[in-house]
């Protein structure tokens, strides 16, 4: 991995989110930021005004432009004082980072990506876990409850940590919102450390020849549960999405039926074609709906989730199919009580995807193809 400058708290994320990759990294300083990808030159601003008050870098490049470049340069100058008139700064300080793109199959036979949830702010085992595939590991998902809580904005650094750990800003991670990240005084502001397109922690993404579709469950209780203290609104919220999964089935040819498009999964850091016990067992029609949709219009290949703290592929028409789900559910993020984990290891063909529950030790608990 580069050698990182005195600025950054890690290496930089890239994060697949749309159309761009969301590069962000977090920082110890005031500076003004921006990444050059070739020719191109991308800046972190807010209308113009180059954004220098905040602890929390992100820049969006187009995903085929850094596809192509296969390299990025993240350049800084730190903030000396930043007066109204003839503010003063320091020189340049450049970092060049190689990247890795997913190639689609008319040019690489195998695609392996990594599933981690449900740290809970713990990423020490977890990031063995994922060393499963090595340097071979094509990306990361990150998919929610990552840390324990919202309580302070230094928690979110954990997904940075694990993400410089299996990627080094090399290669692409999906990241995703879970229930935990929910709680707490910042939790408004997880948008502004974590991805989200237009504000939204709910998205689509494509990484060469595979489409995913990222949804937030968001809260695990009713809205009037009294541990949320009524600062949620996640009814209305996933009833935004019930809309957003009826526009990606409307537009085939832009979204799953795209032109290369091969694979679709649907990530959600919690697994609502289930209905768990009391109080979690909430939203039933929506989720009922989701299903259906997805089911009957968008058929993606799998729901990969986490949030059960359990290690298992919930096979249509199996006990767990609530709704009618025609696609496994892979559960995969156990911590374990005897302090080992359990994440999932994905390989993806043209053909067929196979997934694996692999521990810290890199042993395989099961495998299972499609």
């Amino acid at each position: 991995m580069n050698q990182l400058p005195e600025l950054f708290r890690t290496a930089p994320a890239v994060f697949a989110a749309g159309e761009d990759y969301q590069i962000m990294v977090p920082v110890n300083a005031q500076a003004l930021f921006w990444v050059e990808v070739g020719e191109h030159k991308f800046y972190d601003h807010a209308n113009g005004i180059m954004v220098s008050d905040t602890d929390m870098h992100r820049v969006c490049v187009p995903q085929n432009i850094l596809d192509e470049a296969k390299s990025y340069t993240t350049v800084y100058r730190k903030i000396i004082n930043r007066k109204p008139y003839f503010p003063e700064t320091e020189e340049e300080v450049r970092t060049t980072f190689a990247f890795s793109p997913i190639r689609g199959f008319d040019e690489t036979d195998t695609v392996r990506f990594y599933h981690i949830a449900d740290t809970h702010g713990r990423p020490e085992k977890p990031i063995e876990a994922g060393k499963y595939f090595g340097e071979n590991l094509d990306f990361l998902i990150l998919n929610g409850d990552i840390i324990d809580h919202s309580g302070d904005t230094g928690n979110f650094e954990v997904i940075f940590r694990i993400a410089e750990a299996l990627t080094g800003g090399k290669k692409p991670v999906i990241c995703s919102r879970g229930n935990h990240d929910m709680r707490g005084f910042c939790a408004e502001r997880i948008k502004d450390y974590t991805p989200a397109v237009n504000g939204k922690t709910y998205y689509t993404t494509r990484l060469g020849d595979l489409y995913f579709i990222i949804l937030d469950c968001a809260e695990d209780k009713d809205d009037s549960s009294p541990e949320y203290g009524h600062t949620v609104a996640c009814h209305a919220f996933r009833e935004e999405q019930t809309a957003y999964l009826y526009d990606i089935a409307a537009h085939p040819e832009t979204t799953t039926k795209a032109p290369g498009v091969v694979h679709t999964f649907v990530i959600s850091h919690m697994p609502f074609t289930h209905i768990d016990n009391p109080p979690f067992d909430i939203e039933q029609d929506t989720y009922r709906e989701w299903t259906r949709i997805l089911t009957e219009e968008i058929q993606p290949e799998l729901l990969i989730a986490g949030h059960m703290h359990r290690a298992e592929i919930w096979m249509p028409g199996g006990k767990n199919d609530a709704y009618g789900q025609d696609f496994p559910a892979v559960i995969c993020a156990e911590p374990c009580r005897d302090g080992s984990y359990i994440g999932g290891a994905f390989t993806v063909t043209r053909e067929d995807v196979s997934y694996l529950l692999t521990d810290d030790s890199r042993n395989v608990a099961e495998l299972h193809k499609n």
